[in-house]
């Protein structure tokens, strides 16, 4: 906070509201537990009554995915994931403003040697991760233990990206923007770790539709791509919260074996299926937020029209 002080830019009145919610947020993360996560709660149930557009892409979503569901469990399915989102925004607040430590307590890891001897290699490894709630908290925590490379969306509010830049130089050794593809294959010929998410749909370019929860999905070729330019060895990295106990866990699978394959269609598919085992652990817990499906085969195909 010291540091955007010290910005004049940002005293600017279009930065106030921001100011407000980062002034808000300081207070709430130094909360203990049970009261942080029940104000996340209320701001995700806050979120799903006023946020009625991104309620319809997670209904969308929902719908696609989980097509035996009944209206009813869809319904409640989407509360559950507005209010884990909530709760994510004040756990990535917690990792930015107060760092890990202050719940590395609370967080159970599995895998952490298998990492580490992939890491032994000496080809880098990339940590192909997907978009779960938890990402930033868990993935914070993990950093502690082994140190990684992170990718990034820059924001458009220049203060929030001055906030996140900040908390991603405290928790990690560098972070790459999406974009930057050739710093993410450098950075692994150096022998780093790269966390790298191919969950999100891109577009057409580079991509391949592949069955995502039996909904057909752009998939990126990068991590197959990335893997056989580098040599990188490939694990997969799933994070969650446990509402009942107040704990975290990490999990870390053991180096993919034959990945990537010499079928880049093969080789999505795998990867979607990966996700989606780690989704269906706790679907409330992933970011139905983002149009997964944004990008069709049929170019005029639009399932998150209004109707």
């Amino acid at each position: 906070m010291i540091k955007l002080l010290k910005t004049p830019a940002f005293l600017h009145p279009r930065y106030w509201l921001t100011w407000f919610g980062l002034l808000v947020f300081r207070v709430v993360v130094m909360l203990p537990h049970t009261a942080r996560t029940g104000v996340g709660e209320a701001l995700g149930a806050l979120t799903w009554h006023l946020a009625r557009r991104r309620r319809q892409i997670v209904e969308v979503n929902l719908q696609l995915c989980f097509p035996e569901k009944s209206a009813e469990e869809l319904a409640q399915l989407t509360k559950k994931t507005f209010k884990s989102g909530g709760i994510s925004m004040i756990e990535t607040g917690l990792a930015w403003l107060r760092g890990p430590d202050s719940i590395l307590e609370r967080v159970e890891f599995e895998g952490l040697d298998e990492l580490r001897e992939a890491h032994a290699k000496g080809k880098g490894v990339i940590l192909m991760g997907m978009h779960l709630s938890t990402l930033d908290i868990c993935g914070a925590a993990l950093g502690c233990h082994v140190p990684f490379d992170v990718m990034y969306r820059r924001n458009k509010n220049l203060m929030l990206e001055a906030v996140m830049t900040n908390g991603r130089e405290q928790n990690f050794p560098e972070a790459i923007e999406r974009n930057d593809i050739r710093r993410v294959i450098q950075n692994l010929k150096s022998g780093h770790i790269v966390w790298y998410g191919p969950d999100q749909d891109y577009g057409r370019r580079n991509a391949i539709f592949s069955p995502f929860f039996g909904v057909s999905a752009a998939t990126i070729t990068a991590t197959s791509r990335i893997a056989k330019i580098t040599g990188s060895p490939v694990v997969s990295f799933s994070h969650f919260r446990h509402a009942e106990t107040g704990k975290y866990s990490v999990r870390i699978s053991r180096t993919l074996e034959n990945f990537p394959s010499d079928s880049e269609e093969n080789d999505v598919q795998r990867i979607n299926q990966l996700i989606e085992a780690a989704v269906m652990k706790a679907p409330e817990q992933y970011w139905w937020f983002h149009r997964r499906f944004k990008t069709r085969p049929n170019e005029n195909d639009d399932v998150y029209s209004r109707k």
